[in-house]
């Protein structure tokens, strides 16, 4: 089974993923994103756009993915951000063309609450400024500027099963899609203070300075 979740730049998918993995025995994450970066890294940089419009980018999203699915034994999780619904097919798509077991979920959220989210992984961007990283100022950021065509894109039936996470946190939303996709999650252990100190962990691992 693949459980593939989206939503807009920081909605949380990659701590979902996380959360699930750690509590699902026999799942890994294959992040989509790592090939898209990849990619881009490979153009000259006036040449870097959107790694999404790449047929290179959703090809090999779908030979790793069908690779992982075919040969591990567990759940395979994907977090990775679509909007494009020609994009959604030839991933989502077509790996369920293949015969896959494929959960799709977005996780959505009222805009206030993705930008008081966005600003609250500031730790990375006081790490890319300490680098010497022209990231510009927040409310310029890339993931804000995306903000409004991910939440407008994204509330569109083909993109459903839809979770609204305002009032929900990373264990709750993760116990959520485990009961729609069937599957059993250890029970969440540590209280807050241990949660949100795994969180940051996960946060500071996944930040991009490029």
């Amino acid at each position: 089974m693949l459980l593939w979740i989206n939503g807009p730049f920081g909605g949380g998918k990659t701590q979902t993923a996380h959360e699930i993995r750690d509590r699902l025995p026999g799942s890994v994450i294959c992040d989509p994103e790592h090939a898209g970066f990849g990619l881009r890294r490979m153009l000259p940089p006036a040449l870097r756009g959107d790694f999404q419009d790449l047929a290179s980018w959703r090809q090999g999203v779908v030979e790793v993915l069908d690779l992982a699915l075919t040969l591990h034994d567990g759940v395979v999780i994907a977090p990775m951000t679509v909007t494009d619904p020609g994009h959604f097919a030839e991933t989502v798509g077509r790996l369920r063309e293949l015969g896959h077991d494929v959960r799709h979920f977005t996780l959505l959220a009222e805009r206030d609450t993705v930008l008081k989210r966005l600003r609250e992984r500031g730790p990375g961007h006081l790490l890319q400024r300490a680098a010497g990283k022209n990231t510009g100022p927040y409310r310029e950021s890339w993931a804000v500027r995306q903000l409004d065509h991910c939440l407008a894109r994204l509330r569109e039936p083909e993109f459903a099963e839809h979770l609204w996470t305002d009032h929900s946190t990373v264990p709750r939303t993760a116990d959520r899609i485990a009961v729609l996709a069937g599957l059993e999650l250890r029970p969440h252990t540590g209280g807050p203070l241990r949660t949100r100190l795994r969180q940051a962990r996960v946060g500071i691992r996944h930040i991009r300075f490029d």
